[in-house]
């Protein structure tokens, strides 16, 4: 995936007197992102899986997030909200919770085998509902779509890191 340079100069395509909700890559990114989650959860709603639930399922189960922080940042759920879907979870059987061997401070999240068979329909459903949102696509548009996206979220990463200088005043 393509990614920005600090040293590269913010773009100037948007003017306030222009800006509109039509062509705001911010509303268009979210509009698109509402009605892949609202189809998502739908689909998921007979296999009794909400959003603030089925995240944390997949998440774990591909790996990489074991503590509610790392669970709520990926969902981008307040801690509390994530605590609240995994009592949920765990009140179904779908996962566990137990101390770290390495810092009992830390809870650890772990899958039931329950919570895997659960876990195991979520990259189902979403490779459905991302391709049902990609019809007329080709796989070169895909691709490029893909590569924009990366660009996009390597430039706010550079914001965010402070990388950007001077477009951060902007």
């Amino acid at each position: 995936m393509a990614q920005t340079h600090p040293a590269e100069a913010p773009a100037e395509f948007y003017r306030s007197d222009t800006l509109s909700a039509d062509n705001s890559i911010g509303m268009l990114m979210r509009r698109a992102q509402q009605s892949l989650l609202q189809q998502v959860d739908r689909a998921l709603l007979p296999h009794e899986l909400t959003h603030a639930q089925w995240v944390p399922l997949f998440r774990l189960s591909r790996g990489g997030c074991d503590t509610v922080a790392e669970l709520a940042r990926e969902a981008a759920l307040d801690p509390g909200a994530m605590t609240r879907a995994l009592d949920r979870l765990e009140a179904r059987g779908l996962v566990r919770r137990g101390r770290s061997q390495q810092d009992r401070r830390v809870v650890q999240i772990a899958l039931t085998d329950a919570g895997r068979a659960a876990a195991a329909v979520v990259p189902v459903v979403l490779s459905q509902v991302m391709n049902a949102h990609l019809a007329g696509f080709s796989q070169a548009e895909w691709e490029q779509l893909l590569g924009l996206l990366g660009r996009v979220v390597a430039n706010g990463a550079a914001l965010r890191d402070g990388a950007g200088g001077a477009r951060e005043a902007a």
